[in-house]
């Protein structure tokens, strides 16, 4: 579901259910809805997102779907989602960027209440962490990305070097993209289908060239990525001796088929990777990455611990709150009958002790309270704050 299509069910979720948090992860390949409710809400909630994709029989989708109806198994998941250790390719960087964006349809429309709120940040920091201390995303673990990291490497010492992309199929498209945050900014991308090359280049902010003219462009580049599929390779030796190249030139093949012969380096000057070196290349990065998934496994753990003693400290948040309240109305109360008959000066004076002494006094309780969260006795502590400042009485007579 597009960014709209999450709105509009987030709304419909909204009305149906009274929800106040709510956070929806869609990305090309999963749709993922996670709420806060006192009850198990999870089959409805598949239901009316079957209906909204205009689906008739809901009861045969329902067993496709997995549900983490555990408050902690759920937060555990969205980690794992987030840092990228449920994605096809391992650390993958978009599906981080993917929950951003989740998190920020949600605050758009007030579905981030206070624990959503620290949840997300809570997870982006912990991303953070994870990228700086393990090799969650070291090395390029796709054949797109190597691609665009070997030619970064080939070209390090050439100034403002010209890329020509041949081909805009899924992989094509994919190095271009990938291209757009390296060092290569002199890129050409040609199709033989000329209105594909030109949307992808406007989206890029690259140049196209005619496919006519392709003996002149690879003249002309540098490196060629070419990722054309054809029964039979479009560069050839021959092709390549017509040209008249007088420079190295570099020609990275990723098409299969091959689009590039093997026997063109047979021509002074030309160096040929083909799609196994790449492979090779993802592959160790991949394996890498794996190498990391336990240490991040017990930075993401440690996060979790974290979370869980702040959620249990919000138990207590209220009547913290109360008890604030409930002090600084009696201190106001006292201190209104005296400062008629103070001057300004003293009456600022009386302001700032009565303050510090409400402070020094509240302090103490909070800390017992937030110590009994840790130990699982809060709500004793609760209880008995509640009977020696009447604070439910108090709390509705302040509301009235």
């Amino acid at each position: 579901m597009d960014e709209q299509a999450c709105k509009d069910f987030m709304h419909r979720l909204k009305d149906a259910f009274e929800l106040n948090e709510l956070l929806i992860v869609s990305t090309c390949n999963r749709t993922e809805i996670y709420y806060a409710a006192q009850a198990d809400l999870s089959v409805d909630i598949i239901k009316l997102l079957t209906v909204q994709k205009g689906l008739s029989n809901s009861a045969e989708y329902i067993p496709l779907f997995e549900c983490f109806t555990d408050h902690e198994q759920a937060i555990m998941h969205l980690f794992r989602v987030a840092i990228g250790l449920e994605s096809q390719v391992v650390g993958d960087l978009q599906v981080t960027n993917q929950v951003k964006h989740a998190y920020q349809w949600s605050a758009d429309i007030n579905m981030a209440g206070p624990f959503l709120h620290r949840l997300l940040h809570t997870i982006f920091f912990t991303n953070k962490k994870a990228v700086q201390e393990t090799g969650l995303r070291d090395g390029a673990a796709s054949v797109s990305y190597a691609t665009v990291e070997l030619a970064e490497e080939l070209l390090e010492t050439h100034a403002d070097p010209t890329v020509l992309i041949l081909g805009v199929g899924e992989m094509g498209a994919d190095v271009c993209r990938n291209m757009v945050n390296s060092s290569l900014k002199n890129v050409l991308i040609t199709n033989r289908t000329m209105a594909k090359a030109e949307a992808l280049a406007l989206e890029c902010g690259f140049k196209t060239v005619s496919f006519d003219n392709l003996e002149e462009a690879i003249q002309q580049a540098d490196i060629v990525i070419s990722s054309v599929v054809l029964p039979e390779p479009i560069i050839t030796k021959a092709s390549l001796e017509k040209a008249n190249l007088f420079t190295y030139k570099y020609f990275i093949d990723i098409s299969v088929p091959r689009s590039v012969s093997p026997d063109v380096e047979q021509i002074p000057g030309v160096i040929l990777y083909g799609i196994d070196t790449l492979q090779n290349r993802s592959e160790e990065a991949i394996e890498k990455r794996r190498r990391a998934i336990p240490q991040v496994e017990s930075i993401i753990a440690a996060a979790v611990e974290e979370l869980k003693e702040w959620s249990k400290e919000m138990i207590v948040s209220p009547t913290i709150q109360k008890l604030k309240n409930t002090l600084e109305q009696i201190r106001k109360e006292e201190v209104g009958r005296h400062l008629k008959s103070l001057t300004e000066e003293e009456s600022k004076r009386v302001e700032e002790i009565t303050r510090n002494m409400m402070q020094k006094i509240i302090k103490l309780p909070v800390l017992q309270l937030k110590a009994a969260c840790k130990r699982g006795e809060a709500e004793t502590l609760i209880d008995v704050l509640n009977d020696l400042f009447n604070l439910e009485k108090q709390t509705q007579e302040h509301s009235e």
